[in-house]
């Protein structure tokens, strides 16, 4: 399921994406708000990358492989909504991390923006949710600038501050589809 917006192109991943996964995954400027710290395991970051693939194949959705249109065959991030446990509880989770060269130029929020869409329009999903370290300045903007509102906070890192939880519900996004 190929998807564009004004300068993204999202599709879903591939085995072919492994390298590429695996480097954004284990660049410690990537990872400086990742509790868990870079991917530095490429048997990790492979199997990581088949579980994702296991979630397109079961749902039909999940994660995407993110290019910008000028670039389509230069993958600059992973990103999009797919099941993540909250605690024990099982969530709608919008995520991304971009390679450093992608940082700074709108494609998070954009990024974003489409996979909110996507699961309120397409998915006819409920609510989306984030979870974001309370440290991560920049994320927690774009979260923001998509019109996601923080609702709690989740003790999900032991012996560190709670993680911040945002909350998109689909009554209160602007359902304008960012997709052409």
């Amino acid at each position: 399921m190929l998807k564009t917006t004004a300068r993204l192109l999202l599709r879903p991943p591939s085995l072919a994406d492994l390298d590429v996964f695996h480097a954004i995954h284990a660049d410690p400027a990537t990872n400086q708000f990742n509790p868990a710290g870079p991917m530095t395991d490429r048997q990790h970051a492979e199997r990581v990358l088949g579980l994702w693939l296991g979630h397109w194949q079961h749902y039909g959705y999940g994660q995407w492989a993110i290019a910008t249109l000028r670039a389509p065959d230069q993958i600059i991030g992973f990103g999009g909504i797919a099941p993540r446990l909250y605690g024990d509880v099982e969530r709608l989770n919008l995520g991304y991390r971009f390679a450093e060269q992608a940082w700074g130029k709108g494609y998070a929020s954009e990024l974003a923006t489409a996979a909110l869409a996507f699961a309120f329009d397409d998915l006819r999903k409920p609510e989306v949710f984030a979870i974001v370290r309370p440290a991560h300045a920049a994320s927690i903007r774009v979260l923001e600038k998509v019109g996601m509102q923080r609702v709690r906070e989740l003790d999900d890192v032991p012996g560190q501050a709670m993680s911040l939880v945002y909350l998109a519900s689909q009554n209160r996004i602007d359902k304008a589809s960012t997709f052409q």
